[in-house]
């Protein structure tokens, strides 16, 4: 594993806190307008939010030349096509070309420029001191955060069920707070795959690079159902620790994702 060593954390930014949190708007609200018919059971308890989503909606539809009877019914596109239309490129899990490595991330269409998001690792979020000691046994999905903070970002076991437990805990009413399809085959969040981008070599130098992002107070309620990260203490008023990726140079189709900075707890 390589280190990447940051003497401050307000210095460990690759792009800014704004820019992340329009890039998350721009695709979620995207991912939410595609599955309008979806959102129907929240849209009567946000007027104001309907109104705005049914314009966007009609600009939508009048673009892709789809008739609205046809975008109720079912979504317009995948989560992964309305991630290219929307940021100009998918990713995809796949066999990594590192020999005995596993699975790793590929750009699988399109470009990605410097500096751009390019995944999110999903997860349970421990602070400091919450007990996290049979989740991290035999476990290498475990990210630590600058200041301590834990992700873990296993999709299978114990993990998997301490964050389904965690996200239906936190659902208010109809609103989801998180996105448990991380844990599946079926994403709704496109980018939630980056637990799965393997560390760089020698061979494979760093493309990628791991930047902090705490979800701010004002994050849409409605498009909190595609953040891949709850935290696991319900009742500790603090913002929602999230892990991006950002590109660190051009990335083209069929490049495959290596990070230079990943540790994990033995």
């Amino acid at each position: 594993r390589t280190l990447r060593y940051v003497p401050e954390g307000s210095q460990d930014k690759i792009i800014s806190d704004e820019h992340v949190f329009e890039t998350l708007l721009k695709i979620f609200k995207a991912l939410f307008i595609n599955d309008f018919s979806r959102q129907a059971h929240i849209l009567p308890l946000l007027p104001e939010v309907k109104c705005k989503y049914l314009d966007l909606l009609t600009v939508e539809q009048e673009r892709s030349k789809v008739n609205s009877c046809n975008h109720q019914n079912q979504p317009l596109f995948s989560p992964e096509e309305v991630l290219f239309n929307t940021l100009g490129f998918t990713i995809t899990r796949d066999r990594s070309s590192l020999v005995s490595a596993g699975t790793g991330v590929f750009v699988t269409k399109g470009f990605v420029p410097k500096g751009t998001l390019v995944s999110m690792y999903p997860g349970t979020v421990y602070r400091k001191h919450e007990p996290i000691l049979f989740q991290s046994l035999g476990n290498p999905f475990i990210f630590r955060c600058i200041d301590g903070v834990l992700i873990d970002g296993n999709d299978k076991g114990l993990s998997r069920s301490v964050y389904r437990s965690c996200s239906r805990r936190d659902q208010l009413g109809p609103f989801q707070m998180s996105d448990e399809s991380w844990l599946t085959a079926a994403l709704q969040n496109p980018l939630a795959v980056g637990q799965y981008v393997n560390n760089c070599s020698h061979e494979k130098a760093a493309n990628v690079c791991y930047q902090e992002f705490d979800v701010p107070g004002h994050f849409p309620v409605e498009l909190k159902q595609y953040l891949p990260n709850i935290v696991y203490s319900h009742d500790i008023e603090s913002h929602l620790r999230c892990v991006v990726l950002v590109t660190l140079r051009d990335i083209k189709q069929g490049e495959e994702l290596f990070s230079n900075y990943y540790t994990v707890v033995n």
